[in-house]
């Protein structure tokens, strides 16, 4: 028997399910195959960003996830088991974002959240099925394996591979993977463990060429443990037992572990690679089979999130026939613009992080733990650094779908800042999926002209509002007088200008 669909997803990974979920926000048809049994029983990636919350509170998913999971409000340093210094995380994001913080949830609960909206959409993953080949023509053929060896031939206007660091996808489009591994072995293991330090705060312990971190997960004593072996450990990944695991974390911390008992742990090695393009023909990739990097800051499966996030509604419009291929183009020049500087930033964490060089080292066992807790006291700071872990800070500015006038605290290309107006988020308004012209101080004239305006050229392609001109909206965007923001569908600010004319807007519609 044979399928046709609009878009084959590769791989129910993170970044499969919430590209799935994305596309059922548009209508649009997929299928959606892996190999695995089901969903992720194991932990894995941790780490929710504010900005993959923010995505989705668009389908109502943020509340129930932030259920599943574990702020992190606070961050303790260790040196030799003792506690050196400590920050307050609470407020690392007030005023950007409505999540200021990093959530802790466990990948296997993230996944059956995903699956169940899916299964929720009266659709589901085909589990068990491996796709073993392709061909990209006018449309795309892949062959599917079934669980009984027999064949599934799916016909799909375009594909998209989510399936992972090893993706077939990646490797039968002939796309390179360039980059280096990393000279360690990692370690991660979920435990139950009696921690005299509390269960209120990530915990790190700095070491004189690595560190340890302690994640605190939801319910009594369970944590996250993730570290690295010395540079020159020996084994393979697949020969190391737990015992080894638990005697390197008791030697960097010069303390014994009182473990009550082990869940789940793993050995990897990591590298740090990229794609050299995210898309050719009518195929894509998305998450880990375009880019993979180190563990640093919880940045990998946000990423992956994002990617289908940025994808998705340029599917929907091609498929539509409501825009060409030089939007779908768009989702390789601005995701791999993003990959790149990631990897970059990752790389530089983890280099400070595991560094045994001896100033590195110096400043970060003698002075980064009582230091960084006071730096955080100031807003430029801690605003810095909560935009790039956040993701909030990601932007497209200067690419080919930014345009507009300057003289704007934002960008063109930017995230639309988030703020409150009269005790209401303006993200409450951002819910559907579609452009949203936000005319702001505009009077009755001007607003009537641009709605008739778009109206007539775009019929219902673009949802139009009407805002006064708050001191919110002032402070968010650096202006004092009426302004109109054009928001892409994945609320990021396409065009941005105090020309209220809808001369420019048609320009700037009409390219793609």
């Amino acid at each position: 028997m044979d399928l046709q669909t609009d878009i084959l997803i590769v791989g129910a990974g993170p970044t499969g399910l919430a590209l799935a979920c994305q596309l059922i926000r548009y209508g649009v048809r997929f299928v959606i195959v892996d190999t695995k049994d089901s969903t992720t029983p194991f932990s894995r990636a941790i780490g929710v960003q504010a900005r993959t919350l923010e995505i989705y509170d668009q389908i109502g998913l943020a509340d129930e996830l932030i259920s599943l999971g574990h702020r992190a409000e606070k961050v303790k340093f260790l040196k030799d088991g003792v506690v050196r210094g400590e920050a307050d995380l609470s407020e690392l994001g007030v005023g950007l974002s409505p999540f200021p913080y990093v959530l802790l949830v466990e990948q296997g609960l993230h996944e059956k959240l995903l699956y169940q909206y899916i299964r929720d959409n009266d659709c589901d993953v085909l589990w068990q099925h491996e796709m073993v080949s392709f061909v990209d023509g006018d449309d795309v053929t892949a062959e599917v394996r079934k669980p009984d060896g027999s064949t599934l031939s799916i016909r799909a206007k375009y594909l998209v591979g989510c399936d992972g660091a090893k993706s077939r996808v990646r490797r039968d489009l002939g796309l390179t993977f360039e980059g280096d591994t990393v000279e360690r072995l990692f370690y991660v293991a979920d435990v139950e463990l009696n921690w005299p330090h509390g269960h209120d705060a990530l915990q790190i312990n700095l070491g004189e060429d690595n560190l340890t971190a302690f994640f605190p997960l939801k319910g009594e004593d369970r944590w996250r443990l993730v570290g690295t072996f010395p540079e020159g450990h020996k084994k393979d990944e697949g020969d190391i037992l737990y015992d080894e695991i638990e005697r390197q974390i008791e030697h960097d911390m010069g303390s014994k572990l009182d473990i009550t008992k082990v869940n789940w742990f793993s050995v990897y090695n990591v590298h740090s690679r990229a794609v050299n393009a995210f898309s050719k023909g009518r195929c894509f990739v998305a998450g880990d089979a375009a880019h993979i990097h180190t563990p640093a800051g919880a940045q990998g499966m946000n990423t992956g999130i994002q990617d289908g996030y940025n994808l998705a509604w340029k599917l929907a419009l091609a498929l539509k026939g409501k825009a060409d291929g030089a939007l779908l183009a768009t989702y390789n020049e601005e995701r791999l613009r993003n990959a790149q500087a990631l990897l970059k930033t990752t790389d530089r964490v983890f280099e400070f992080a595991a560094s045994d060089e001896w100033l590195v080292s110096v400043v970060r066992n003698n002075v980064f733990p009582y230091v960084f807790g006071t730096a955080l006291k100031f807003d430029i700071v801690k605003n810095e650094i909560f935009s790039i872990v956040s993701q909030i800070g990601i932007s497209y500015s200067g690419l080919k779908l930014s345009s507009g006038t300057d003289g704007f605290a934002v960008e063109p290309g930017e995230r639309m800042p988030w703020f409150e107006a009269d005790g209401k988020s303006i993200y409450s308004s951002l819910t559907s999926p579609a452009f949203h012209l936000l005319l702001f101080g505009a009077d009755s004239e001007v607003c009537s002209g641009l709605r008739q305006a778009m109206r007539s050229k775009w019929q219902d392609d673009i949802e139009i509002q009407e805002h006064p001109l708050q001191e919110a909206v002032k402070k968010a965007f650096g202006c004092e007088s009426p302004f109109l923001v054009l928001l892409r569908p994945d609320n990021y600010i396409g065009y941005l200008s105090d020309d209220l004319s809808a001369e420019k807007l048609n320009e700037y519609l009409a390219r793609y």
